[in-house]
């Protein structure tokens, strides 16, 4: 059976980082974006790193420019962003695309898992938020426009964490 910790992906600093290094670790695979109307919801997702990271919990940020060019820097300037602006803690990843067919692999398996709220099928915008079981099945998917520090996620994390 396929899991999140069977896939790998590249850091925002060009490593490649194998998801299984998070085994044992609820996470929340979210794709991110700098210039989008949602952008704000760094501050959830930082908040929620801080409040669980000590329990066994990681938010993963990809950034993704498939969505009106609201991601158009590079690595450095996306990762500068995210520190100076929102003083992000958690790990980031290189740019990926989450639909199509240059799809990252990790996407095109969580595209296709059984989910709710939100069910299976393409991203629909920036912020598209998956909860992942320490085990690396997943849990729950997100809309974008669900808040992370809303009482739905933090709900389901709590659950994820025992």
């Amino acid at each position: 059976m396929t899991t999140a910790h069977d896939f790998h992906a590249k850091t925002i600093d060009g490593t490649d980082k194998s998801l299984g290094d998070y085994a044992g670790k609820a996470l929340l695979v979210v794709n991110v974006a700098s210039k989008c109307g949602l952008t704000p919801q760094y501050e959830g997702l930082e908040a929620l790193q801080k409040k669980y990271g000590d329990r066994g919990f990681a938010v993963l940020g990809f950034p993704c420019n498939q969505f009106a060019g609201q991601e158009p820097g590079a690595e450095a300037d996306i990762k500068t962003f995210c520190q100076s602006k929102y003083d992000v803690t958690f790990p980031l990843f290189s740019k990926v695309d989450v639909n199509g067919e240059t799809k990252h692999p990790l996407y095109a398996w969580l595209e296709t898992q059984p989910t709710s709220p939100e069910g299976p099928g393409d991203i629909t915008w920036n912020f598209a938020k998956f909860l992942i079981a320490k085990d690396g099945s997943i849990v729950a998917r997100f809309s974008p426009k669900e808040d992370p520090s809303g009482a739905k996620i933090v709900a389901a994390i709590e659950s994820a964490l025992g």
